[in-house]
């Protein structure tokens, strides 16, 4: 099921949008920057990082548009607050991260436009309860929100112990491409020059991808970024199922998917008088005052045919 319906339209905006924001890390690679610390100084890193949330503001402010309602908007918030709550747990530690496993699961039951607006939203807020807000942080929420993006976008028949597996490789996998995209934000300008593992302005793509790579699994993916797979992985293993449960059960009893349709008033057959369909019981109804008059209505005013005891459709018998 997905609660936050993500239309044609909205589809288009998004990936074009994730497009932009993809370019706003790996601009280097095709615009020679200044690979030195105060680069981020200059024009062009300082306009990518301007038009970076209001990308991710469009593209929040089009899937609300989208059909959001107030209890999807609620369970997003309640989300929301409890990865923000669960990130201080973890704090970055030796690569733990207690963040991670929640929004895959989350964005697995609830849809990828969900799992979207979750990882964006819960970075935000965990920025503010963490003091971390910086120029990082929206690199951060665009990461996380695809990583919540990716996760409602997996085969959706999957069950049991192979919906799990699934999960846990995914979660793994994710957490060790959020780690690089972390990395490509800041490795062009925080390195230095003259170094094996220094970004060179102008040289070929593939010899800063063959940099890029050795610094990344210099400096963090066999550290920080094993250690965030791990724990999202195992996280996912050990509740995955529990809390899978929980969130597909207060998906049901929230009726997120459920329509909501009016029908036009008929006329009846048999006294002319018109009513009105429900869309599971109908009412007749009286045209002057608009009370229910017989048939088999729906909520409190509703007036049935007979009642225990009683004949001739309401009138009490003779004593």
């Amino acid at each position: 099921m997905s609660v936050l319906r993500v239309a044609p339209r909205t589809a288009v905006i998004l990936t074009l949008a994730s497009v932009a924001a993809f370019a706003t890390f790996t601009w280097p690679f095709f615009v020679p920057a200044q690979p030195e610390a105060t680069a981020r100084t200059t024009e062009a890193p300082l306009v990518f990082i301007v038009v970076l949330p209001v990308l991710l503001a469009l593209v929040l402010a089009e899937l609300s548009s989208g059909g959001i309602d107030s209890k999807a908007l609620a369970m997003l918030g309640v989300l929301a607050a409890v990865n923000a709550a669960l990130r201080p747990l973890g704090a970055g530690t030796a690569g733990i991260e207690t963040v991670f496993f929640l929004l895959v699961l989350a964005g697995r039951v609830f849809g990828p436009g969900f799992g979207f607006l979750l990882g964006a939203i819960s970075l935000f807020a965990s920025a503010l309860l963490t003091a971390g807000v910086g120029p990082w942080l929206p690199f951060q929420m665009l990461a996380a929100a695809w990583l919540g993006l990716g996760a409602g976008l997996l085969p959706s028949r999957l069950r049991g112990r192979a919906e799990i597996a699934v999960l846990a490789g995914y979660g793994a996998v994710a957490a060790y491409a959020y780690g690089l995209l972390m990395n490509l934000w800041f490795w062009p300008f925080s390195v230095g020059a003259d170094t094996q593992l220094s970004y060179v302005a102008g040289a070929p793509m593939l010899e800063n991808l063959h940099r890029f790579a050795v610094f990344t699994a210099v400096t963090s993916t066999f550290g920080w970024d094993t250690g965030r797979a791990v724990t999202t992985a195992v996280a996912i293993v050990l509740v995955g199922p529990a809390v899978l449960a929980a969130l597909r059960r207060a998906a049901r009893r929230a009726a997120f998917d459920a329509p909501v349709t009016f029908a036009a008033p008929t006329v009846g057959p048999a006294s002319g008088t018109p009513t009105v369909d429900s869309g599971t019981a109908t009412a007749t109804v009286d045209s002057a005052s608009g009370a229910p008059v017989g048939g088999h209505g729906v909520g409190p005013d509703a007036v049935p045919t007979a009642l225990p005891g009683r004949t001739g459709g309401g009138t009490p018998p003779e004593r």
